[in-house]
């Protein structure tokens, strides 16, 4: 790939001391890892907005949906300052083509899900989400979104960066006179990755495929890129995985010795019941596809859906 993918992340995250208390909240991982393949664009509503460095902590008080952006000691009203700032930021990244975004956990600007909202009786309901993430998701629907809480559990880590460098590809596709043949080739390469997500979308973006040549060209890319990116947000489990690897399983029902086929269907089923990685069956495959040669699997996204470093799938 020959540019970096634009990944939004609240600035706190890389380093930058615009937190209330003068702070930040550095994720060395996304820093000095993700920073090799992301360009990022970075973020900050409380500062950017005017409220300073330091500033009076704040928080979310009143209706889960519709909630108010008040400072916590000296009580003042934040809401709209930061709405109006939030609208002109917004249509400031919309041709930055951002394909994912960071967020800061539980912060009242930042925070995507479960962030603090208090009730009249001052009482907090961990439903809500902070004033600029709820903007950015409902403008932005489809774009990946996660925050540093969620990289600490490895499968959601990996899902999220799934997402970016699959829609990084797609880009490629768009960003070029594509024909129906490119979208083919890269629908082809992504099928099983797709099954691992959801196997009904899986099943939409074939039928899709199938009918591209009735499809006019952009509404042909626009229906995929819906489809693709609703597919993309669905975690992933052990059972679609396990059942992808035993799809998998089945390209290789003429060449595989029988024990060796029972070795890989005795790591799948391990690994459905949590008790291996998903890396154990992983590895065999891709012995078992440089051993036979299988011209489909060594195409599939799935075996190698991104940098060897980021693949925390290797990690578990």
């Amino acid at each position: 790939m020959a540019d970096k993918i634009k990944l939004g992340v609240s600035s706190c995250l890389l380093g930058e001391k615009v937190r209330y208390d003068g702070g930040h909240k550095r994720e060395q991982f996304v820093t000095d890892t993700w920073g090799l393949h992301v360009d990022f664009v970075p973020v900050c509503p409380e500062e950017e907005c005017g409220l300073g460095v330091p500033r009076e902590p704040m928080r979310l008080e009143g209706d889960l949906m519709s909630p108010r952006l008040l400072t916590v000691k000296t009580r003042q009203e934040q809401t709209d300052r930061l709405l109006h700032w939030t609208e002109k930021r917004l249509a400031a990244l919309t041709p930055e083509g951002l394909w994912g975004f960071l967020f800061k956990s539980g912060s009242p600007s930042c925070g995507p899900v479960r962030v603090k909202v208090y009730d009249s009786r001052g009482v907090p309901v961990k439903r809500g989400a902070g004033l600029f993430a709820a903007r950015f998701m409902a403008r932005f629907p489809l774009i990946p979104v996660g925050d540093e809480a969620h990289l600490h559990n490895p499968q959601v880590r990996e899902n999220f960066i799934e997402q970016l460098f699959t829609c990084r590809r797609w880009q490629e596709i768009l960003q070029k006179k594509w024909t129906i043949n490119d979208l083919i080739g890269f629908h082809t390469r992504h099928q099983l990755l797709l099954m691992a997500h959801s196997p009904r979308h899986y099943q939409l973006l074939g039928r899709l495929t199938a009918r591209a040549k009735e499809i006019p060209g952009k509404e042909l890319a626009a229906q995929y890129q819906d489809l693709l990116l609703e597919a993309l947000r669905l975690q992933t489990t052990n059972k679609k995985q396990a059942n992808v690897l035993e799809h998998i399983l089945g390209s290789f029902k003429k060449v595989l010795a029988a024990a060796e086929k029972q070795e890989l269907l005795e790591m799948i089923d391990s690994y459905r019941q949590g008790d291996l990685p998903l890396l154990a069956p992983l590895t065999l495959i891709n012995h078992y596809v440089r051993k036979y040669g299988q011209p489909y699997l060594q195409e599939q996204y799935y075996l190698h859906p991104h940098p060897l470093e980021l693949q925390l799938r290797y990690h578990a």
